[in-house]
């Protein structure tokens, strides 16, 4: 087995260790570095890329790296357009979807990368490795849809003035007579705790059970030839199909975004 002499128990438990640092006396305020630095390099880079290209876009036959990336700025887009219709969807709201979408994107792709190719090279750094999936980590979804949820609150007391918000929470939907007020209150907060506790554990429940499977499958190969074969076959088929799920949950948490930030211009 690739991790030295590990039963497959521990040879799971091995690559689904943080490379983590306690912040003061450690408890809660615990930083995992290998999703952190993980995340941010694929940032650089998804973002990165996109700038260099278009700095370089002409207004002649597009090179297939500039028709790539209008084709998803388009279909981007195209996407913004048919949720947001509360002004200029170009200023904020699309540019922060391509964002979400790519950075995203990059995040679950991570899952393709053989974990014991992965660990030799940042054994010298972690014990275990790095834990390579940022989003297969409960704390990056819920960084994600925290901020997501930070703007959603934003745009909602920029649309309505921060009394009109706060009148929303307690006459909203039931009508403003005062003894509705708690219950208006209630189902409100029941709606903001939710939001992000759906967008973010959809995307962690996906990316965390197709990494248990691909290391399910490495633990299968080394038990033998037969093993070997059997892994590669079904591996190769679950990739192909995981392909359809790491570009799903993409769009998905980035439509979700934009629904979020267009239902908090509505008015009720």
């Amino acid at each position: 087995m690739a991790a030295g002499n590990l039963t497959p128990t521990s040879y799971i438990q091995h690559h689904l260790t943080f490379f983590s640092k306690p912040v003061g006396d450690g408890g809660f305020w615990t930083l995992h570095l290998d999703s952190l630095l993980v995340s941010v390099l694929l940032g650089f880079i998804g973002m990165g890329f996109i700038w260099w290209v278009v700095r370089g876009a002409t207004a002649g036959v597009p090179n297939k790296r500039q028709a790539f990336v209008e084709l998803l700025i388009e279909f981007i887009d195209e996407q913004v357009k048919g949720i947001f219709h509360h002004g200029d969807r170009n200023k904020f709201v699309a540019p922060a979807a391509l964002t979400v979408f790519v950075w995203v994107l990059l995040m679950n792709a991570m899952d393709f990368l053989p974990v014991d190719w992965m660990a030799k090279g940042t054994h010298l750094i972690s014990d275990h490795g790095f834990r390579i999936v940022p989003t297969a980590d409960v704390n990056t979804t819920f960084a994600l849809s925290l901020s997501v949820w930070f703007l959603m609150i934003f745009f909602a007391i920029s649309a309505k003035g921060l009394g009109g918000w706060i009148h929303e929470l307690f006459c909203a939907p039931f009508g403003s007579f005062p003894l509705l007020w708690p219950a208006n209150f209630l189902f409100n907060m029941i709606e903001y705790v939710s939001k992000p506790l759906s967008h973010s554990l959809r995307l962690f429940g996906n990316m965390y059970a197709g990494e248990i499977i691909f290391l399910l499958l490495w633990v299968w190969a080394a038990t033998g030839l037969v093993g070997t074969g059997f892994a590669a076959v079904l591996g190769l088929g679950w990739a192909i199909f995981h392909i359809l799920i790491v570009v799903l949950q993409a769009y998905i948490f980035m439509m979700l975004t934009v629904v979020y930030i267009a239902l908090a211009h509505e008015h009720h």
